[in-house]
């Protein structure tokens, strides 16, 4: 333990270090105001005995600065030592920053006292911010987690909900645009009843990662919908744009060559509805999820395996 020992009087100084020595710990020396503000900056002692009558700044105005370079919750236990024993003297010592108040001459048995009980505070403090640190790592950690489909790893439908009304909003303040794309596995319930359920589990994994694997922007989200539907959400992109990464999405499913018996192309596939929208006043984002959702209905009644637009009268 690190001790910053601060007295004008050399006597002093020299006795309380002393003290400060038998009981094990450290003992750091300064002699003014401004020495101890470098001294605790450079060496970052575990508490501090301060005397308040010194040459150049009191007791009251080191501790302020003291308190003023703590960051990121940190404290350092001061304890004040000083001849002044009026109550408004202990008063101010506390309000200035202070934790604790000694009267001198110090007792060298009370002093020890006084230390092994802020070592107890500082022990519970530090254990409460340990456990402070877990508890919001473990938060992290579980909103995350309630964010993530727990069968293929990308985002859930909750993210989704929440991701579009944020970028509709912010399109709508903008101005711009937002592309949306409904994905569904063709014939998957006949892939399911021909392979099993674990094959269906294992297909469903394999094409969220394709999906996402054509994924070039950060600004750009693919969320399971339910069940064998994806959603992905293209944020400032034209119909033409949303086209271009559609069929990049459909040509990185067709790579995966999965087997499918039951499917007349042989193989899994998707069907993919896109639209896209300029927000305005008193529009929500289901108007762009319908315009997507029909979209992608005509691609299934069409034969599947294919991109088809929304209806012209939603696309700008």
């Amino acid at each position: 333990m690190k001790i910053l020992v601060v007295d004008d009087t050399r006597t002093s100084l020299l006795v309380i270090s002393q003290y400060v020595e038998r009981l094990g710990a450290t003992a750091i020396q300064a002699d003014c105001g401004e020495r101890a503000i470098e001294v605790f900056q450079a060496e970052k002692p575990d508490l501090v005995l301060l005397d308040i009558i010194l040459p150049d700044l009191d007791g009251f105005a080191v501790a302020h600065r003291l308190r003023a370079l703590e960051v990121n919750g940190g404290w350092t236990p001061i304890i004040f030592l000083s001849s002044l024993n009026r109550d408004e003297d202990i008063e101010r010592g506390i309000a200035a920053g202070g934790d604790d108040y000694l009267s001198k001459p110090i007792s060298e048995v009370v002093l020890g006292a006084k230390i092994r009980a802020m070592q107890r505070i500082i022990q519970m403090r530090t254990s409460l911010v340990v456990l402070a640190r877990k508890l919001d790592s473990a938060n992290q950690e579980l909103k995350r987690l309630s964010a993530i489909d727990g069968l293929t790893g990308i985002s859930n439908r909750r993210l989704f909900d929440d991701f579009i009304a944020r970028e509709w909003r912010r399109a709508r303040r903008a101005e711009c645009s937002v592309a949306l794309m409904m994905c569904d596995v063709d014939h998957f319930k006949r892939f399911n009843d021909t392979y099993g359920h674990q094959a269906g589990d294992d297909c469903l994994r394999q094409v969220a990662s394709a999906i996402q694997s054509v994924m070039d922007r950060a600004s750009d989200i693919v969320a399971r919908y339910g069940g064998e539907e994806f959603v992905v959400v293209l944020p400032e992109t034209s119909i033409g744009g949303a086209l271009f990464v559609a069929e990049k999405i459909r040509h990185a499913v067709h790579a995966l060559n999965i087997p499918h018996a039951e499917s007349p192309q042989g193989r899994v596939t998707l069907s993919i509805g896109i639209a896209n929208h300029v927000p305005v006043e008193n529009e929500n984002p289901e108007i762009l999820i319908s315009a997507a959702d029909r979209a992608l209905y005509q691609a299934k009644h069409d034969g599947r395996d294919r991109v088809c637009r929304c209806a012209p009268l939603l696309c700008h």
